[in-house]
């Protein structure tokens, strides 16, 4: 038995997740705890309370503990993963002023077209290596200063999601350089906050984190933070990473050429670059990677698992047999053909990223019949996550990067159908690894690198990160699903028609 253990959290949006690796990089125990579902109070807005991310972490973490001889005394380091671009408001105590609005919240249209015009949209890339969109966390920022002014006038430091759950486990401000590149306030070619950004909107410096290369230690676990884990006082922690950046060094997109594609709650497709590359139309995210002097492009789908788990809220999973209901959705979705008869699904549930920066967007099933059933309707949605996250890899092929291996990742990889729609769909095989862990075995990864016990991120990844199978296409569904996907690019232009007709009218 190895006797050093290295734990990585992962606070998602569903739920936190809590994983602990051995030296040879074998999960020995993980449990989550599922978070409130997340409210909207109106059309586009999405909030969460922080505080309810912290009693998630504590259940998952005591869960592992109490697992297969983890004692607290093994745990060698601890790593943060979580989702990015939430606005955490914290008050002079540090106690949560207001729930916090997460990633895929829309509200803020009127605060990006202000960071616009105050900065310019070029001149802006060229600050942050991004274009100013709803999702970020500065436009959150002046929302809250603009319409909730007695709460602004509270804040004394604005945390991202999972270094909140890092300030009640250390007492510690810090960030790593992945998470705060989805800030709108960070300097992604140098690794820094923007003195320029934070001068433009009034914002000090020192109500923002300190930031940390990803393995660095940012601090140590405090009595307070051991009392309520169980995780034992003095335990280093390191940065860790956004979601998407620890999630990729989980299933080894460390390097050019390797490219991820995982569905979450979103879907987020991910290739590391030696150099801040950039899309001059802004439709791909620029960010840190979670390894010293490298970078990542990142399309994104606001709303891929979340579609599955949409249809599946309002709709059922069919009868409950004991199995899990995605397991029942998909096998009811193989009963369709490749194509679904013709079934479109846009899955623009929360607006959309990539390719359309569009808040507005909305969802919509396309080209239903009477001979059509819930079947074909699942596949559709299947489908239609599959080809939004293909605009992104035409986009890195716009771009010139390349795309050499596909890996998969999140639950969208653990569906036999999913993955072998999302190889036909991109036309490329695709590959999954043994530790379907995510971004908890990331930040498991970066512990165990800042503890010491590989010398870097690329060469744990070398080390442990093992392919387990692999999805070629199928030659004639490639072509079948070729043709949907030209169908699937005229469903935004013509979408776009409609919604706006619609605020027109009710406007009036």
């Amino acid at each position: 038995m190895n006797d050093q253990l290295f734990l990585g959290i992962d606070v998602g949006t569903g739920g936190t997740r809590a994983v602990a690796i051995d030296e040879s990089g074998c999960v020995v125990a993980a449990a989550t705890a599922e978070h409130a579902p997340f409210a909207s109070p109106q059309t586009g807005w999405a909030e969460q309370h922080p505080e309810d991310w912290w009693r998630a972490t504590q259940e998952a973490v005591r869960a592992v503990l109490a697992q297969n001889e983890v004692r607290a005394e093994r745990i060698a380091a601890v790593g943060f993963s979580g989702q990015m671009h939430g606005s955490v408001l914290l008050d002079e105590r540090g106690e949560v002023i207001r729930p916090a609005l997460i990633w895929c919240d829309q509200r803020t249209d009127a605060q990006c077209q202000a960071i616009r015009q105050r900065v310019g949209a070029e001149r802006l890339v060229e600050l942050v290596c991004n274009p100013a969109l709803t999702g970020f966390t500065l436009p959150k920022i002046l929302w809250v200063r603009q319409t909730e002014p007695d709460a602004w006038r509270r804040v004394r430091s604005i945390l991202l999601p999972k270094d909140f759950v890092r300030f009640r486990l250390t007492g510690e401000r810090a960030s790593d350089v992945a998470d705060a590149s989805g800030t709108l306030l960070f300097d992604v070619k140098n690794r820094r906050w923007s003195n320029e950004m934070l001068a433009a909107f009034d914002i000090a410096e020192e109500v923002l984190p300190r930031v940390f290369e990803s393995p660095e230690v940012t601090g140590k676990i405090s009595a307070a933070g051991a009392a309520a884990t169980g995780l034992r006082e003095g335990t280093p922690v390191v940065a860790g990473a956004g979601d998407q950046a620890a999630g990729a060094v989980g299933i080894g997109v460390v390097e050019a050429g390797t490219v991820s594609a995982t569905i979450g709650t979103s879907g987020v497709v991910f290739a590391a670059t030696d150099r801040p590359a950039l899309d001059p139309k802004g439709r791909v995210h620029t960010f840190c990677h979670a390894i010293p002097n490298r970078w990542h492009v990142m399309g994104v789908t606001q709303g891929a698992g979340l579609s599955l788990r949409w249809f599946r809220d309002h709709f059922g999973a069919g009868p409950d047999d004991g199995r899990d209901p995605y397991e029942r959705l998909t096998e009811e979705a193989a009963q369709a053909p490749p194509g679904a008869d013709g079934v479109l699904w846009a899955p623009y549930l929360m607006g959309e990223r990539t390719p359309h920066l569009d808040p507005h967007a909305r969802a919509a099933l396309v080209g239903l019949a009477a001979n059509h059933t819930r079947a074909h309707i699942v596949r559709a949605i299947l489908e239609g996550v599959a080809f939004s996250l293909r605009d992104s890899f035409e986009i890195l092929r716009q771009m010139g990067l390349p795309i050499e291996r596909v890996r998969l990742g999140g639950g969208g990889a653990r569906s036999r159908l999913w993955r072998q729609i999302q190889a036909d769909v991109y036309g490329h095989e695709v590959e999954t690894v043994q530790a379907e862990e995510g971004a908890a075995y990331g930040a498991a990864i970066l512990a165990a690198v800042g503890a010491g016990a590989w010398p870097s991120v690329n060469e744990a990844c070398k080390a442990v990160v093992r392919v387990a199978a692999h999805t070629a296409p199928h030659p004639e569904t490639v072509e079948v699903l070729d043709r949907h996907y030209r169908a699937f690019r005229a469903l935004y232009p013509a979408l776009r028609s409609v919604m706006e007709l619609l605020r027109t009218e009710n406007d009036r």
